[in-house]
């Protein structure tokens, strides 16, 4: 673990988090071997393929904080010096504020004293931090970029990828379900359609089960004695 006090938010936003990354993750991989680049200025994030620079996916790059060795500490964006104190990393100060939490009202965030502050934990914050931003704003997906000296920024993206659809989820979540762990299943499906805009149901009254529609399809995610999702059934709309 990593801001124990931040987990609980990127956990409730983890399958929404995963499918959008996935999506970015395929759209930067069309390119091929590629580079990226962050414009602070123009407050952009473009990803180039290596082979033919012509080929970009540029994004609206949100600057959310960064994560530094040094000062072993996170600073959000609206304090950073190259941050901006009214953008979107404020809706998560606005949240801390309204809910109590020091870690998201506070400037500066100190690692956890027994943080080892090396390079995989950095890396580890940093998805902890997107997915807190991605669950408070509702924008996706993240960027967790290397800056260095060992520095990691984390930018919510206006990317050109397609809003999640019940259909595409069907077809990513068994692959990605296989290497993620849900601390709440039950409370991911549910907050998966919040943050897709589509509509939930619950199977029952011991919520054994939730059903998801979109103008897609529909999904029923099956839950086990464990609250872990034991099975997806997905009826889906013709395609064309």
């Amino acid at each position: 673990m990593t801001f124990a006090a931040l987990q609980p938010l990127a956990d409730r936003a983890a399958l929404f988090t995963a499918l959008r990354q996935d999506a970015l993750s395929a759209a930067a991989d069309a390119l091929g071997e590629h580079r990226w680049d962050a414009d602070m200025a123009a407050g952009t994030l473009t990803f180039t393929a290596n082979a033919d620079p012509s080929r970009q996916l540029v994004t609206r790059a949100h600057l959310i904080a960064t994560i530094a060795p040094g000062p072993r500490s996170m600073l959000w964006a609206w304090a950073h010096p190259q941050g901006d104190a009214q953008g979107v990393a404020a809706q998560l100060r606005s949240y801390g504020a309204e809910h109590g939490m020091v870690e998201l009202t506070s400037a500066e965030v100190p690692f956890p004293a027994d943080a080892a502050a090396d390079d995989d934990w950095i890396a580890r914050a940093a998805h902890t931090v997107g997915g807190v931003a991605v669950e408070l704003t509702g924008r996706s997906p993240y960027y967790s970029a290397p800056v260095g000296g060992g520095t990691r920024a984390v930018f919510l993206l206006d990317a050109p990828i397609a809003p999640l659809s019940v259909a595409a989820a069907v077809i990513a979540l068994p692959r990605l379900l296989a290497g993620l762990a849900l601390s709440d299943a039950r409370t991911a499906v549910w907050d998966l359609a919040r943050l897709a805009g589509w509509t939930l149901t619950w199977t029952d009254e011991a919520f054994s089960g939730a059903t998801v529609v979109d103008q897609t399809g529909s999904a029923t995610f099956r839950f086990d004695d464990q609250a872990r999702i034991a099975g997806i059934e997905s009826s889906l709309a013709p395609q064309g």
